[in-house]
């Protein structure tokens, strides 16, 4: 991977014709990045069928960052049109402080709109009111966290690899010693195998039922927390297998 580039980094995945590019985000890219947020907001796929209020979906996901931090988001581009990002959190305490306020901005206007949506908006919403607290896992409360999005045609290695790298690069430059995310994912763990391979450690893993009625498969959401050390100039690097297996008991039984 190339280093980091105020005008983004170019990568071109081994063996096909695709390039992309991984930049700062800027304000012109906020109705794509809320676009993008609904377009796969269901396990990679539309919200609509799940949640039909696409601004508060969209609110609720990005507002923190694009309204507080966003230095801390990258854009992944191809043709220079927004087709992922990172969204990340270096101050955790001013995330919960603007979450606080943030639910009862959203809950009074989801409130007010009830009587127009459909049942599986208001079965979305009787989930995060009854069931969310329990069944999202706990997540470091003093550790800055990270989330990405991508279309499904870009979820590839080059460009996690790149995306993450330069996330990383701009903690590391910005003295962040640790970082979390909670990923969503099926019931088998090939994607918490990719990050374990880059040194994330898993802290959790529980079932989450909001989707069940769309999907036969389990889906979890599990929490994962990186050391954000450098080594040999580089902040993203593989280490070697079984590296944080010491615990993988306590972990896998988590869910």
């Amino acid at each position: 991977m190339s280093p980091a580039s105020p005008n983004g980094e170019r990568g071109t995945p081994n063996a096909e014709r695709f390039s992309f590019a991984v930049r700062a985000y800027q304000p012109s890219d906020r109705e794509a990045v809320r676009d993008l947020c609904c377009q796969t907001g269901f396990l990679g796929k539309p919200i609509d069928p799940v949640f039909e209020d696409r601004e508060l979906f969209a609110d609720f996901l990005t507002g923190y960052y694009l309204t507080c931090e966003p230095d801390s988001a990258f854009m992944v581009t191809v043709d220079d049109a927004v087709v992922g990002y990172l969204l990340g959190c270096r101050f955790p305490r001013r995330h919960q402080l603007f979450s606080v306020r943030q639910s009862v901005s959203l809950g009074a206007k989801a409130l007010f709109r009830l009587p127009r949506y459909k049942s599986e908006s208001r079965r979305y919403l009787r989930w995060i009111a009854l069931n969310a607290w329990r069944e999202v896992p706990d997540a470091p409360r003093d550790v800055g966290h990270f989330h990405m999005n991508f279309l499904p045609e870009l979820k590839r290695l080059a460009v996690f690899r790149e995306v993450l790298e330069r996330y990383l690069r701009f903690l590391a430059d910005h003295r962040v010693k640790h970082i979390s995310a909670q990923m969503v994912t099926f019931d088998e763990r090939r994607t918490l195998h990719l990050f374990e391979r880059y040194g994330f450690r898993v802290l959790n893993r529980s079932r989450i039922s909001k989707f069940e009625r769309f999907t036969s498969e389990s889906v979890y959401l599990s929490t994962i927390i990186k050391d954000i050390v450098e080594k040999d100039g580089r902040v993203l690097y593989q280490v070697a297998p079984g590296t944080y297996r010491a615990n993988s008991g306590s972990r896998s039984n988590a869910h």
